[in-house]
């Protein structure tokens, strides 16, 4: 995949709608387009607006809602008609119409008003109303509760995939036709052969007791006139656990896989019919697919297809009756998270001979995925292809930091004809695969790997005169791309792929200006939110697929800081509001159980996984060990107290708000009182001792210059110009750095080659971003070559502070446009698109002149601070600096307010 050249296209793309003078793009109902069956009666429309003008300011909207498509083309909103509303609100408008009913459709568009005129109105665009109601759905869920001969069920999870049909007859004029399925854990359906929408890995996963989550689509064209045919086939997914013998205690296993299905079909003439699940289905599990498991790969027997199993005519007398089964315990929810999909395609670059008749083929790019293979051979071989991120240095495939995950894919063929295959329920992370049973020498075009990840957008993009911090920026890409896996992973390669809270943290705002992941992040929350105890404890894994309730702030905090992150950088506030109770209850329970004269007692990881001092004193030892530290959590729980009085302030609970912030004052004197000692460090005065209480605004102000000289001094001389934090502090280093004005410590820290650091990660070999920083000589057994954790802040730091790109207000309603200048970084050209349309940053200077090029996206203002001694230094290319609107000089920075629009300044 060419990173470079996908990120560009986005953004011509959007600069070429931007020469009308006021148009009207990415209309949204719940920040999706056109979406199916959403559960949502009161719906919320958005919308950006798009100008060449500068200055442009929405003034008021108005929006029609429709019960068709004619009627809306009509200009006759009958289901609301909002008028026109004086306002510059464009995102998060609730609908006030008629009451919205179970698979009610809707169309709708929007108009606005700006300061420089009265836009047409947007495109139509449609959404529709999902079931409702439990008694919308069939009554009969279907499948098979047991295991079959051929399946291993007592010592792995090897569980051969599900297939069910039936026939159906539609002998009238069809106005329209949706589908609503719930297939567990995963599933692929088809009407008449051909496969019903382009999602794979289906359903985004949840803790199947607590809600299950339902995928609707338009089948409208899918259906013919006469007999017709649906077919499913279900996978274990993370229903039917990836290992059901290992640790009951610890795995969550919800049961053998399962569907429920029904198919709506409105006729013109105004009659319905609904094909739904019920025991006249037909089903096996003895077709091609033989097992199927995340961890270990999947098994297809091409020998046992079953040509034509899902269209009309089959003869299925040799198939099982389907049979009723009990529902899964969690409630019915409609998917408003995007679901994953095959985003791209790599090409391999080598293709090496091993001894005998195996081949090690190297995709170029550690990616997740899995791999399509064309084949030619004789019926019954066996093709096998076992998957790594490395070698060994004897060219084998490194294998020991997957653990006991068999990471495998067998394909037997079925004649002697070329057959092409890919799995259909597994995925993995790999760079290179082991290909073993050919008896030929294969060519590199007989593979293409698949790359997938949540249909999410890329929509920022970063790039500087230093090739290291671009190459650290497309790793970084890799990897978060590659674990969105209907959540948030913490690695795609070993037995675990587990959604570890502590792994994202400030990681996710970084995450959030390079993929549009808002609904990704609050499908999370309330993963976290479900998995909560009555007694308010927050596990470390959300949804608890692992029983992990080990009590401390640094992990289950994350429920605060991602909600934080999802309004602060969508100005979604319902991600304070939904959640706001259970971050009370999370925090009351830490309190009462564990809080003794202020200072929180009980933590559980530390700062996870620091650097060895050397990376000879790691070689061969587990990273796998635990420093608790009451430091960390006390002052995470100061933190949070802070963000609490924020939160409490925005849903106008000012009593709580006073609350937290007395609570918030007496920690702050006992975490001096017993960490302080007085010489300008914290604790045992590890970086991240340091680090934290002085970004968490805790030092006392008379000692704030001495604790951070201390800080100066331990990464300058005792680190030698490197870091030393693990997960916890790597999320702050770079930001408290630059806010206390070392903006040039942080770029030598993030430009390192040498160990610890992201450079020497790159120095040796990685394409995504390592678990440890001395990840290529710890002990495997923990050492995932794919993880996001240490990234910390770095992705915020590059478009905060090197771009300059930061949210002054939510959503970036009011940006804040103030780059650093760093001596040897001679050009940085980033793009974000955000909420209210595409910002963009691009600079570059010499001895001589500083050029600074900026968009600015309409119905938003931005502060801008433009590098100089003087304001009359600076011009503007567009038009006469004079007319722009000078605030002050501050420092050595120019500062303006402008409006929307494009920029070009010149600065001598």
């Amino acid at each position: 995949m060419n990173l470079k050249s996908y990120i560009l296209i986005i953004i011509l793309l959007l600069t070429q709608q931007a020469s009308a003078q006021v148009t009207l793009q990415n209309t949204t109902c719940e920040m999706l387009t056109n979406p199916m069956g959403i559960d949502v009666v009161k719906p919320r429309f958005a919308w950006q607006i798009v100008s060449g003008e500068r200055n442009v300011m929405q003034t008021a909207y108005q929006i029609l809602v429709a019960s068709s498509s004619e009627k809306l083309s009509a200009n006759e909103g009958d289901l609301w008609d909002s008028g026109k509303i004086t306002t510059q609100e464009s995102r998060y408008v609730t609908y006030s119409g008629k009451a919205l009913k179970s698979r009610m459709r809707a169309f709708w568009k929007v108009k606005t008003w700006t300061t420089v005129g009265e836009s047409q109105w947007s495109a139509n665009n449609f959404f529709t109303i999902g079931l409702l109601y439990y008694k919308d759905w069939p009554k009969g869920w279907i499948g098979f509760d047991r295991a079959f001969p051929w399946d291993n069920v007592k010592t792995d999870s090897r569980l051969s995939a599900r297939y069910f049909r039936k026939e159906f007859q539609s002998t009238k004029d069809i106005k329209y036709a949706t589908a609503s399925i719930m297939g567990l854990g995963l599933y692929e359906l088809f009407i008449n052969g051909k496969k019903v929408g382009n999602e794979v890995l289906a359903p985004t996963p949840t803790d199947y007791t607590k809600n299950v989550k339902y995928n609707t689509y338009d089948v409208t064209s899918y259906i013919i006139n006469g007999k017709n045919a649906v077919g499913a086939k279900l996978g274990n997914g993370r229903f039917f656990a990836m290992r059901q013998h290992n640790k009951p205690y610890k795995v969550k296993s919800f049961g053998f896989p399962k569907m429920l299905l029904n198919i709506n079909i409105v006729y013109t003439d105004g009659t319905i019919a609904n094909i739904d699940t019920d025991d006249s289905w037909k089903g096996t599990a003895d077709g091609p697919i033989r097992a199927n498991n995340e961890y270990d790969g999947e098994e297809y027997d091409a020998s046992k297809e079953m040509p034509g199993w899902n269209t009309p005519g089959f003869v299925d007398t040799k198939w099982l009756k389907a049979e009723f089964v009990q529902e899964p315990a969690g409630t019915y929810e409609a998917q408003m998270n995007e679901n994953i999909k095959i985003m791209d395609e790599l090409k391999p670059i080598s293709i090496t001979k091993l001894t005998g008749t195996r081949y090690i083929l190297d995709m170029g790019q550690n990616m997740v995925g899995w791999l399509q293979l064309k084949v030619k051979g004789v019926k019954g071989q066996l093709i096998k292809l076992r998957f790594a991120e490395s070698l060994q240095p004897n060219g084998e495939l490194f294998t020991a930091n997957l653990r006991d995950a068999k990471c495998t894919d067998l394909y037997k063929l079925k004649d002697n004809q070329p057959e092409t295959w890919e799995p259909t329920f597994v995925y993995r992370g790999f760079r290179y695969v082991e290909l073993t049973g050919y008896t030929y020498q294969p060519n590199l075009s007989d593979f293409t790997g698949k790359i997938i990840y949540d249909n999410i957008k890329t929509i920022g993009s970063f790039e500087t005169s230093d090739q290291l911090t671009n190459q650290i920026f497309k790793n970084a890409w890799w990897s978060i791309a590659g674990n969105y896996k209907g959540i948030p992973l913490d690695c795609p390669q070993r037995n675990e792929r587990m959604p570890w809270l502590g792994d994202r943290g400030a990681v996710t705002v970084g995450e959030s200006f390079v993929f549009d992941n808002g609904r990704f992040y609050t499908k999370w929350l309330q993963d976290i939110r479900n998995s909560q105890k009555d007694d308010g404890a927050i596990p470390d894994v959300a949804p608890a697929f692992w029983r992990y309730y080990s009590d401390n702030m640094s992990w289950p905090g994350t429920l605060l800081l991602v909600s934080e992150m999802v309004y602060n950088q969508t100005g979604d506030i319902s991600a304070i509001k939904d959640n706001y109770h259970s971050m009370k209850k999370w925090l009351t329970y830490m309190q009462d159980r564990y809080m003794k004269d202020y200072i929180l007692t009980k933590d559980s990881y530390g700062d996870w996984c620091m650097p060895p001092i050397t990376i000879e004193a790691g070689r061969g030892k587990s990273a796998d060990k635990k420093y608790p530290s009451e430091l960390i959590s006390t002052a995470y729980y100061y933190h949070f107290t802070q963000m609490m009085m924020k939160f409490s302030t925005l849903l106008g609970a000012n009593e709580e708000k006073d609350a937290y912030e007395v609570l918030g004052n007496k920690i702050n004197h006992a975490f001096n009182q017993k960490f302080y000692n007085g010489k300008g460090y914290y604790g045992t005065n590890a970086l991240t001792e340091n680090i934290i209480p002085l970004y968490f605004g805790m030092v006392p102000k008379n000692e704030i210059d001495k604790v951070f000289e201390n800080i100066i001094q331990t990464i300058e001389i005792t680190n030698n110009g490197h870091l030393s934090n693990g997960l916890v502090g790597i999320q702050w280093l770079m930001r408290c750095l630059n806010d206390y004005g070392r903006p040039d410590l942080a770029y030598t820290i993030a430009t390192k080659k040498t160990y610890p650091s992201w450079g020497y990660m790159v120095d040796n070999g990685a394409t995504t971003i390592w678990e440890l920083w001395n990840g290529n000589t710890s002990d495997p057994k923990m050492n995932s070559q794919n993880h996001v954790m240490m990234l910390g802040d770095l992705l915020i730091w590059y478009y905060e502070n090197l771009a300059g790109i930061k949210a002054e207000s939510a959503a970036f309603k009011k940006i804040t446009m103030k780059p650093e200048m760093i001596r040897g970084l001679n050009s940085v050209t980033a793009s974000y698109d955000s909420p209210y349309g595409l910002i963009k940053s691009s600079y570059g200077k010499t001895d001589k002149q500083f050029i600074w090029n900026l968009t600015i996206p309409a119905n938003t203002t931005a502060e801008v601070y433009i590098p100089t001694t003087s304001r009359e230094n600076v011009s503007e290319k567009f038009g006469d600096i004079k007319d722009l609107k000078f605030i002050k000089m501050e420092k050595d920075r120019a500062l303006y307010e402008l409006g929307s629009g494009n920029y070009s300044f010149l600065v001598k």
